[in-house]
């Protein structure tokens, strides 16, 4: 009875010390992000290397797209996209929480940062749609948030699996009218809106507390739509790190809309204390030296808001080529696989 007991208090001691051991185990660290993040979204890339696409550099030599980034742009940020249960079609879907996190690890084995972008549909969620993966369709409000923390989670520990902590995650993608449509539309209820973009932050910092979270809306340039976004998410209680935003100009007016959205990234900072991401821009290839200038201009006036509160720029699937998935054409690649001048821009 007597060695019972004490084999009792030897196992209480054990398990007392594991608990102790396991609270004080701190939360996986996201690695230094960059000073200034230059960056391109590169989801594209699984894909079109699955359709046997390759990528020339500019003296016309064939080489891995990562690297050409890298050491040709002064790239050192990637974004990549994850859809939750998508279709096998390359352009649409294809990108799975493990076939994202293949990429993140190419990425990183580089020396890159990566960003993440949570759609949390089966395939693009944009400002005019925010379809629901099929598999959440019926789930009560509750389930839909237990869905968002479960997938979240399971994205970050795909990461992690493969050695990559990311530095930031969008908690959606252009939730200009909110996420998960209609339980989670802001014009419905900006609260639940709120507590999805809740949800999500803390699943994210529930496994790596020093990655930095994004709301990212569409329209840069557009202050009264993130002044009714992003103020209706802080008066209802949302929590995230970082404010982000999308512009599409057009070759002739791109200058005067990099102004409009530079005075909307600094009316966001002074108005809610947040910094300003740009997560995604473009510009058409066929107007290379347009294009160049572009990107040039939003990365040098990005980098000057005071403070250090303007993080980066993220150029889209420059990798596309000319027209593909039914005409896109923002691309900084041409047909015959070499690079325009467009992301020279980011020189510097």
């Amino acid at each position: 009875m007597l060695k019972m007991k004490k084999r009792l208090r030897l196992l209480a001691f054990a398990m007392m010390i594991v608990a102790l051991i396991t609270v004080q185990l701190p939360l996986k660290q996201a690695e230094a992000a960059p000073a200034f993040a230059k960056g391109t979204d590169i989801s594209w890339v699984p894909g079109l290397e699955a359709q046997g696409y390759t990528w020339k550099d500019k003296n016309g030599t064939t080489k891995d797209i990562i690297q050409i980034l890298k050491n040709d742009y002064q790239i050192n940020s990637v974004r990549i996209r994850v859809f939750v249960n998508p279709s096998s079609n390359y352009a649409n879907g294809y990108l799975d929480m493990n076939r994202a996190a293949t990429l993140a690890e190419r990425a990183k084995n580089a020396g890159m940062s990566v960003m993440l972008t949570l759609h949390y549909s089966d395939s693009w969620a944009d400002p005019g749609q925010q379809t629901k993966p099929a598999a959440w369709n019926n789930y009560t409000f509750q389930q839909l948030m237990d869905a968002v923390w479960n997938h979240t989670r399971a994205v970050m520990t795909a990461m992690q699996a493969k050695g990559v902590t990311p530095d930031w995650v969008q908690i959606g993608n252009e939730t200009n009218n909110g996420m998960l449509w209609n339980d989670g539309k802001a014009t419905v209820s900006m609260q639940n809106y709120a507590w999805l973009v809740n949800t999500g932050n803390n699943a994210v910092k529930s496994i790596s507390s020093g990655t930095k979270t994004i709301v990212h809306l569409a329209g840069g340039n557009d202050n009264a739509l993130f002044v009714w976004n992003i103020g209706g998410l802080i008066s209802n209680g949302a929590t995230f790190d970082i404010i982000g935003m999308s512009l599409y100009p057009s070759a002739t007016d791109w200058s005067a809309k990099v102004d409009q959205t530079i005075s909307n990234a600094n009316d966001m900072i002074a108005r809610y204390g947040k910094p300003v991401m740009i997560s995604e821009i473009g510009l058409e290839y066929n107007q290379p030296a347009a294009t160049k200038s572009f990107v040039a201009a939003m990365k040098t006036k990005v980098r000057n808001i005071s403070g250090g509160k303007g993080l980066g720029v993220f150029y889209w699937e420059p990798e596309a080529p000319p027209g593909y998935n039914g005409g896109y054409n923002k691309g900084a690649w041409q047909a015959n696989g070499q690079p325009t001048i467009a992301l020279e821009g980011f020189l510097n």
